[in-house]
């Protein structure tokens, strides 16, 4: 699974209400966190665009819905509030024998799911991430290369997705420090060394790298003893 995706968003009203609608009708519960140009639910976060750091376009999102008829009722009140549909519900069994999904844009254009294919996976978590690329076997090398490869994540080949950052969990400092090393070594660009970031919480230990498409990938770690 992913430690938290994080996206750029053209305007700070329109996709807060999107967003928050998802996850409302998601019933995730617990109620975002906001900030100076961002708002969070746990593992996702928008961030307001900058001219250093463009909106987010082209990317898919899947978060995780508890049955299929939330599913429907997930797609059918976003649509009546507006939001182009990307796809209507029902199975997908080119993704599995039981994936159920159905897709909105939200207001950048981005294609965001309700998916119900692992039960165990709590209603409004990021159940999958598919980012386009400029060359498959480019970015399969390059997250093959620093261990950042999760079943929940897919590159397909076509027009780049542009400015999305995402987290892989580890599960010590010496896995952030590897990841790292590993990267830099192997030609990838740096974009912030190995160590703490008490600006996010204490025990907040991660390392970024730059994939070929240059997004940010990070490996974290939250050493909370």
């Amino acid at each position: 699974m992913f430690d938290h995706v994080t996206i750029r968003v053209a305007d700070l009203d329109a996709s807060p209400s999107f967003y928050t609608r998802v996850f409302e009708l998601l019933e995730f519960g617990a109620p975002p966190t906001e900030g100076d140009g961002f708002t969070e639910w746990n593992q996702f976060s928008i961030a307001q665009a900058e001219p250093d750091r463009p909106v987010t376009r082209g990317l898919h999102v899947g978060f995780a819905a508890r049955d299929r008829s939330h599913v429907d009722d997930w797609w059918r009140a976003l649509v009546e509030a507006g939001y182009r549909s990307d796809g209507e519900p029902g199975p997908r069994p080119q993704y599995g024998p039981e994936y159920y999904g159905a897709f909105v844009f939200d207001p950048d254009g981005n294609s965001v799911e309700a998916v119900h294919n692992h039960p165990e996976r709590r209603a409004g978590a990021v159940d999958h991430l598919w980012i386009r690329v400029r060359d498959a076997q480019a970015s399969k090398r390059f997250y093959e290369t620093t261990g950042a490869i999760v079943s929940t994540f897919s590159v397909v080949e076509g027009e780049p997705t542009k400015n999305v950052h995402f987290a892989f969990p580890a599960a010590d400092r010496l896995t952030v420090d590897v990841f790292h090393r590993v990267a830099v070594a192997a030609g990838y660009s740096d974009n912030g060394a190995p160590g703490e970031r008490p600006e996010y919480h204490d025990g907040y230990y991660a390392a970024y790298v730059l994939d070929p498409d240059g997004h940010n990938v990070e490996a974290v770690f939250h050493d909370q003893h």
